[in-house]
């Protein structure tokens, strides 16, 4: 806390006035973008470009990764839309790191620069780096574990047809007769101690068909991805894995688990009845947290949460109220790029300027 008020203190008193007298009054809006470019810092992890001694000079990647974190916090759906709003705006230019409005790139560069950084994990990089900087010192109290729907433009990949297993004999065992174990299930496999690297290797990826049930138990189906988050108190995403969106939440808990306890330390894990399963229950504990779960009671009759954990468990409206935010706010709903590598490098520069917006209300 006391770095991110220094921080706040350095922009307010600083970098707010030295821009103003170079560019003019700053609007609330650009306020933000001020502010959000300061703390993410994205521009440290660009190399500087490599000098040319003939030819066209490349245009500036720091500058244009810049601009993306523009373009999630502004919410725009397209990078048409971002390079105009650059041309009408000279403060932002310039915040972004270009002087005229014929310095700032087409959108063909915008979309080669784009998949430079999401084959680089540039977002994913700076979101890591951001987390260490600010979370990591402090306790977390509770992460708050869920997964949404994200709504691509692609077709859905083509499932190969399942495997099919030798039936085995209805009924019990004679006496003396040994029949082959099952296959472990993959939370087994993973509960096995499964590296993160092989957990994540191992997830769907590809773009499919998903289903959930709404609140009012209607199923709801949507083609695209499935974004997995654990959000630590305060709406602070600190974790998030892609996935297909037909991958169950449960599929996707341990490897977020273990993600987030290297980034940050916490007491409780806050999830609901999708993610009832004892290899679940067993990491968490091992992991020296309290797990809060809801239980899902399949028709039985179990008992609820004791008081305590009735109040604590009220603490994971976080993950709604910050999975709204995201789409809402960052771009979220506006998935213009295909592919698994693509979208997951859109969604990080929302969740990076949601982070920092986050973080930021903290002091302010």
């Amino acid at each position: 806390m006391h770095t991110l008020s220094h921080a706040w203190y350095s922009i307010q008193r600083s970098l707010f006035p030295f821009i103003e007298d170079e560019s003019g009054p700053l609007s609330e809006p650009l306020k933000k973008v001020v502010a959000t470019l300061e703390i993410v810092r994205i521009e440290e992890f660009i190399p500087p470009a490599p000098v040319r001694t003939h030819g066209r000079p490349p245009a500036s990647r720091r500058a244009l990764a810049r601009a993306f974190v523009a373009k999630a916090i502004s919410n725009l759906p397209t990078t048409q839309m971002l390079i105009d709003m650059l041309k009408n705006s000279p403060a932002l230019r310039r915040i972004c790191g270009w002087e005229h409005q014929a310095d700032i790139p087409d959108e063909s560069t915008f979309s080669r620069a784009f998949a430079e950084f999401a084959a680089t994990m540039l977002p994913q990089r700076v979101h890591a780096a951001l987390i260490e900087r600010f979370e990591a010192p402090r306790l977390v109290g509770h992460i708050s574990r869920d997964g949404t729907a994200i709504e691509a433009r692609e077709r859905p990949a083509h499932k190969a047809p399942a495997e099919k297993r030798p039936k085995g004999k209805p009924g019990r065992p004679k006496k003396g007769e040994v029949r082959p174990p099952k296959p472990p299930t993959r939370l087994e496999r993973q509960a096995a101690g499964m590296g993160l690297e092989a957990m994540l290797a191992e997830l769907p990826m590809a773009c499919d068909v998903g289903c959930k049930k709404n609140s009012k138990g209607n199923k709801e189906y949507w083609i695209g991805y499935k974004l997995h988050l654990d959000w630590a108190d305060g709406e602070i995403p600190v974790s998030c894995v892609l996935t297909s969106a037909s991958v169950h939440d449960s599929q996707v808990a341990i490897p977020l688990a273990t993600m987030t306890s290297r980034r940050v330390t916490n007491l409780y894990d806050l999830m609901d009845s999708a993610y009832d399963a004892a290899p679940i229950w067993t990491l968490s504990r091992s992991l020296g947290h309290v797990p809060i779960i809801d239980r899902n009671n399949h028709g039985a009759d179990l008992p609820g949460f004791d008081p305590a954990s009735a109040v604590r468990f009220k603490e994971r409206s976080t993950a709604e109220r910050g999975n709204a935010r995201l789409k809402d706010e960052f771009g979220g709903r506006f998935v213009r790029v295909r592919g698994h590598v693509k979208v997951m490098a859109h969604l990080m520069f929302g969740v990076i300027a949601l982070a920092a917006d986050q973080l930021l209300r903290l002091v302010v």
